[in-house]
């Protein structure tokens, strides 16, 4: 087999695209969303975390179903890209969502600090983890983008 050596290679794939437009897709819900609350344009929510649909999920269904697609779903390389977004989406849903849960104990602990002492007032960020809901839409955005990348692919 023949190695590729440029890495802007990836860039003509359609594994790539997929991924980066379900992730594309997913982080400009969330700033959509966040424009329709505020009515303002936060761009932050293009690099955030949490929030409704998962990017994380989004990308790694993507990039799975993309190969799957074109490389077969019985091959090694799709089962290795499935065993990445099983991972992936567990993260998300189980692990980070526990780590917003201690951030908001910790929290309401310096809350209650303040009332007796004086400290800096640095929070944490609780919303680091996806709810269920969040990390299946996601991964149907995933889905659903890489079947429109992979159709439109040239041949």
């Amino acid at each position: 087999m023949i190695v590729d050596p440029n890495p802007f290679r990836m860039l003509t794939m359609p594994w790539f695209w997929s991924s980066f437009t379900a992730w594309t897709i997913a982080q400009t819900i969330k700033m959509t969303t966040g424009l329709i609350k505020t009515g303002k344009i936060d761009f932050h929510y293009l690099l955030s975390t949490g929030g409704m649909p998962s990017a994380h999920s989004a990308m790694v269904c993507a990039l799975g179903t993309a190969i799957g697609l074109t490389e077969g779903f019985d091959t090694p390389i799709a089962m290795l890209a499935a065993g990445f977004a099983a991972i992936t989406m567990f993260d998300a849903a189980v692990v980070r969502q526990a780590s917003g849960h201690q951030a908001t104990i910790l929290n309401q602990m310096l809350d209650e600090l303040f009332k007796q002492h004086k400290l800096s007032q640095t929070r944490l960020k609780e919303l680091l983890g996806h709810t269920r809901t969040e990390v299946f839409t996601g991964m149907l955005v995933g889905i659903a983008t890489a079947f429109a990348v992979v159709h439109f692919w040239p041949k």
